[in-house]
């Protein structure tokens, strides 16, 4: 089995692609080993000294680290991904609905509005913060803010604030010209 590894725009996480699928549907953002209890993988991955986080994507997994360096953490990331693909273990122990936690907030009002932000993050913006090792996802709008929740990569990222203005900010405000503002949840 040959797993690639990628950098990321965060320093403190590497994307790791195992070459299959990971989670089928959604993603899933996993900050403490507490967390990680319904999945394998998790509970490996957390066992490592120097890890903090961990975030599975379709076909790719990040891990974000507490403490250490890559040189020395890589290694044992891969052997805990490797031995949990050859285990032949699930990736979650029970069903634990995979993706977003929370429940959106907009007014109905503005439910057209809502719908043409959601078919832009989901087509232009969530490929592309995937391919980061990342995920956005809308959570809210009000009063021309748009809310969005970044996990994996994203979440603690140093550019993830230039990520939501300059990038997702400027392409909402010009499809939909009642977005004002974008700031993270």
């Amino acid at each position: 089995m040959f797993i690639q590894t990628e950098t990321t725009p965060n320093p403190a996480t590497l994307k790791f692609l195992p070459g299959r699928t990971v989670l089928g549907e959604g993603t899933l953002d996993l900050r403490d080993a507490g967390a990680a209890a319904n999945s394998p993988l998790a509970e490996r991955l957390f066992a490592i000294d120097g890890v903090s986080g961990v975030f599975f994507g379709q076909d790719f997994i990040t891990v974000t680290k507490r403490t250490g360096e890559w040189a020395h953490l890589k290694p044992a990331i891969l052997g805990a991904i490797m031995e949990h693909f050859l285990s032949g273990e699930p990736l979650l122990r029970e069903e634990t609905g995979g993706g977003d936690t929370g429940d959106e907030f907009f007014e109905e009002k503005d439910a057209e509005t809502v719908s043409t932000i959601k078919e832009l993050i989901e087509t232009r913006v969530r490929p592309a913060v995937a391919g980061d090792g990342g995920d956005i996802t809308f959570r809210g709008f009000r009063d021309g803010v748009v809310y969005l929740n970044m996990r994996g990569a994203c979440a603690g990222c140093p550019s993830s604030t230039a990520t939501l203005k300059n990038g997702i900010e400027n392409l909402l405000r010009h499809f939909v010209p009642d977005v004002v503002e974008v700031r993270p949840v």
